[in-house]
């Protein structure tokens, strides 16, 4: 194992992909509203693709209900 293994992913990691099931399992994995701002952030400057954007705004609201 590297010491990389254990380092977040980053907005581009988990949004960038042409396989639509990556870039569901990156947003599902977000865990933190830090990271999540960061990718929405991240998709507002690049793509601005709307179902990703909403599919953002779900996670937030279930970290805002977690918390």
């Amino acid at each position: 194992m590297s010491d990389t293994d254990d380092e977040p992913l980053t907005p581009a990691q988990r949004l960038e992909s042409a396989n639509i099931r990556l870039i569901d399992a990156g947003i599902a994995t977000i865990t933190d509203m830090e990271t999540l701002r960061a990718c929405v952030a991240y998709e507002n400057q690049h793509q601005q693709r709307l179902p990703i954007l909403k599919q953002l705004a779900r996670q937030a609201e279930e970290l805002r209900e977690e918390s």
